[in-house]
């Protein structure tokens, strides 16, 4: 591991000056997935600017019946908090199906957010990636891409991103807060994230020295139902090879709302936005949330060992819209 100066100042502002000024230094919050980067040599910092002593641990209602989630907040903390786990219940079950309990006690929702792919060519610091070392080649196309992406992908890069969390908030339309050098902004969490194109080394829209701070997730409607459900190759601490996250809003047999948002498909959560037009003001059977969902997948671009991620995203969406609606019903 490279040698690194460590840092733990006690405010955003000096945090953010702190590693803006350096374009080597990056932020610390868990560690839990940055510091296994930094053992395998596939992250390199210099500095490391402790964030998890800025005041960052709240999480609080908003005026509007919202709520707000502080950058350092732990994963476990979240799950666990009671107006998480009854007005949001896909945020709770998607925390809770990620890694393991130990590891949930370390995470914080901000470097949830920010993990980096579980692409082995990426892990793996002796052979190319185009993500960790531009211009170097991605192997995973003839290789190991069995749990990589088949929508939104580019010649460069078909890396997934792993996370759980990034997959439901996507579903609740839920903002991410930042501030930097340049002062604060505010985006909804999927523009956070940019797809591979030619410069896959980027996994996000965030400028050098800019810092997460919160994450606001809007209220909940009264009768909307929401869940999150994980195929993965094992019970328990394992990434996803499909997820999705959903909410659902149903009035007198008609859907009022929908939102759905697949993880394990692209560099980012991939929300369904043309099946949730076509299904808002109809009823939700089992063959309009089929149609819906193979007119939305028809674009994707699988490769030999994924392939089957295509027709296993459209009956992971079609079964849990079915069983949010059955709650409704």
């Amino acid at each position: 591991m490279r040698t690194f100066s460590y840092a733990r100042p006690g405010d955003p502002a000096t945090a953010v000056a702190a590693v803006a000024d350096s374009l080597e230094a990056c932020f610390l919050g868990g560690g839990t997935n940055l510091v296994d980067l930094m053992r395998l040599g596939a992250a390199r910092p210099a500095a490391l600017v402790d964030i998890t002593h800025l005041g960052l641990d709240d999480v609080e209602e908003t005026p509007d019946g919202g709520l707000r989630i502080g950058a350092t907040v732990r994963n476990s903390d979240l799950a666990a908090h009671a107006v998480v786990r009854a007005r949001y219940p896909v945020l709770a079950r998607a925390l809770l199906s990620g890694a393991s309990g130990q590891l949930r006690n370390m995470a914080t929702t901000a470097g949830n957010l920010l993990q980096r792919t579980r692409c082995v060519y990426f892990q793996q610091i002796d052979l190319p990636c185009n993500k960790r070392d531009p211009g170097s080649g991605c192997p995973a196309r003839d290789g190991e891409h069995r749990d990589l992406a088949v929508v939104g992908h580019s010649p460069s890069c078909i890396a997934t991103h792993p996370g759980d969390l990034a997959v439901a908030l996507a579903a609740l339309d839920a903002q991410v807060q930042i501030v930097g050098p340049d002062g604060p902004r505010a985006l909804h969490v999927l523009d956070l994230y940019r797809l591979p194109g030619d410069r896959p080394q980027q996994d996000t829209v965030l400028q050098h020295g800019e810092l997460i701070t919160a994450v606001v997730l809007p209220p909940p409607a009264a009768n909307a139902r929401s869940t999150y459900r994980k195929v993965r190759d094992r019970a328990s601490f394992a990434f996803a090879v499909l997820s999705v996250a959903a909410v659902l809003e149903v009035r007198e047999d008609v859907v009022v709302d929908v939102r759905v948002a697949w993880g394990g498909l692209a560099a980012k959560p991939w929300r369904a936005r043309s099946a949730e037009a076509a299904l808002r003001g109809h009823r939700p059977g089992i063959d309009a949330l089929q149609a819906a969902f193979e007119t939305e997948l028809a674009e994707a671009e699988p490769l030999p060992d994924n392939a089957f991620k295509v027709p296993l995203a459209r009956r992971l969406a079609v079964h849990t819209l079915l069983e949010l609606a059955g709650e409704q019903s």
